[in-house]
């Protein structure tokens, strides 16, 4: 039976909430008592206490991780069993997902339709992807002197810490402990202090699973947690999603430290391209209008900047702010509402100051551009801005909020140079009619990930996701992930 607003609020009010952080099979406070308080961004109201992990948790978990990997069965365990395992952590979260997705949606302001629908579906869909594809992938037997056997192998890479965003927290926390975990490596998960409930509730569920005690651990607490991490001689490998600047941080930690592997996919601008003979224009706006309102804007891959030929732009700017009608700010317990609250008042104060500075530089507010009217809490409406140029600070700079900037182009050669020029490269998005423009003109686009004729379509694991120039590097979903936690080993043998 589907729920209701009403049921989802008298579950809201039932729930209980786990703060304390999970180190080796244990929830455990912090050892200086610290903690901060995790808020509701949809009415402000405090939802618990969260576990301030310092020196002391990194040092333990990290001590516990090195144990657990170095002399426990997890790295050696057949690949079936390891899968079984897995599979069985994948149910539990499909188990609990009502759950999840309640924690998911008062922690940061997702609307529980997409929690229920898109984040906790999908975190289990990736854990379970991977345990399928543990004992499908074997080592080559490399073509050398008959006199030798030469083997190519690879072998989990030992610890790993994965520090992971607050826009989807259980969803990007499963693309790096899952494949982490099903290469046979320790995991240590540091959520967003923006966003920590739906990891501290994934430790037990890992528990429950089998998963040994020190291979699945969870430290919340702020950015001094990530650099420790990132800094541990200890750690082999650090897997971060978050902004560019503090990925720049963390690979500079690892030069400084142990030169750990360093896996990070960032920061995006990414450009949705219109061009003249789109066939459906509506149909595009209403594609442009998800990419930039669904989850509030807050996306690395958001197509936040909207290319659209001068002789469609009447038609497509009429068609974008009807579309934009449909993601009205709303309670996000609400199974109807499409737009929930702001991650938090930092982020809020953001996104309102870029609509400001867009105004201020000279673009023409056509939609929005407020805090939500007669609601309370961190609501802003989608907004749209028509830019009369391609280098204002709202076109350029990510501002991770409901804020479309809207730039007309003439020419095909035109949209390929605005779309490029950008530090970022993560994702991008081409309208034609035509398969050969669709086929040039997406070879030509800078980015890890290009959409023909669509926006943010196929969530299958099989495609790997990450980015260009200062997007990051390496991928996260597919067989590339899971490659990316191990090394590669060569062994020969005289005959």
């Amino acid at each position: 039976m589907a729920h209701t607003h009403e049921s989802w609020q008298v579950r809201a009010a039932a729930l209980q909430f786990e703060g304390r952080a999970f180190i080796n099979g244990e929830y455990t406070p912090a050892s200086d008592g610290r903690t901060f308080p995790c808020v509701n961004p949809a009415n402000g109201r405090t939802l618990t206490e969260v576990t301030h992990c310092g020196p002391a948790e990194v040092e333990a978990a990290v001590a516990h991780a090195r144990k657990a990997f170095d002399h426990g069965k997890w790295p050696a365990l057949a690949p079936r069993a390891r899968a079984a395992i897995l599979k069985r952590f994948a149910a539990l979260i499909r188990e609990h997902g009502d759950e999840l997705a309640l924690l998911e949606t008062l922690d940061m302001g997702k609307p529980i339709g997409d929690s229920t629908s898109v984040d906790v579906p999908g975190a289990a869909y990736c854990v379970e992807w991977f345990a399928e594809a543990i004992d499908k992938i074997g080592g080559e037997l490399a073509p050398v002197d008959p006199s030798l056997v030469g083997l190519i192998s690879r072998e989990a890479i030992g610890v790993v810490a994965a520090v992971v965003p607050w826009n989807f927290p259980i969803l990007m926390a499963s693309w790096k402990f899952g494949p982490a975990l099903a290469a046979g490596n320790a995991v240590i998960l540091k959520p967003s202090e923006k966003s920590p409930l739906t990891a501290l509730r994934l430790g037990q569920l890992a528990r429950l699973a089998g998963i040994p005690d020190g291979i699945f651990q969870v430290l919340p607490g702020g950015g001094d947690v990530g650099k420790a991490l990132a800094l541990h001689m200890d750690v082999d490998c650090l897997a971060f999603t978050g902004s560019t600047g503090v990925g720049k941080l963390i690979a500079g930690y690892a030069a400084q430290s142990n030169l750990k592997r360093v896996w990070l996919e960032l920061g995006g601008k990414s450009p949705n391209i219109v061009l003249k003979d789109c066939k459906d224009i509506e149909r595009a706006a209403r594609a442009a209008a998800g990419a930039i309102f669904f989850n509030m804007g807050e996306m690395c891959t958001a197509g936040s900047r909207v290319l659209v030929h001068r002789d469609i732009k009447p038609q497509f700017m009429a068609a974008l702010k009807k579309a934009a009608e449909g993601y009205q700010p709303g309670d996000p317990l609400d199974p109807s509402t499409q737009m929930g609250a702001i991650v938090d008042s930092i982020q809020y104060d953001k996104v309102l100051s870029y609509i400001d500075q867009g105004i201020a530089e000279g673009a023409t507010l056509v939609h929005g551009g407020r805090a939500a009217p007669d609601r309370p809490g961190l609501f802003i409406e989608p907004t749209i801005f028509d830019c009369p140029r391609a280098d204002l600070t709202i076109c350029r700079e990510e501002i991770f909020g409901p804020v479309l900037s809207v730039i007309t182009f003439d020419d095909v050669e035109q949209a390929i140079h605005i779309a490029n020029d950008t530090p970022y490269g993560l994702a991008a998005a081409v309208w034609t009619a035509d398969l050969t423009t669709a086929h040039v003109v997406s070879r030509q686009l800078r980015a890890g990930t290009v959409w023909v004729n669509c926006y943010d379509e196929g969530g299958d694991m099989n495609f790997p996701f990450g980015g260009f120039k200062q997007s990051g590097n390496g991928r996260d979903k597919s067989l590339h992930a899971l490659e990316k936690y191990t090394e590669l080993k060569s062994t020969l043998i005289k005959l």
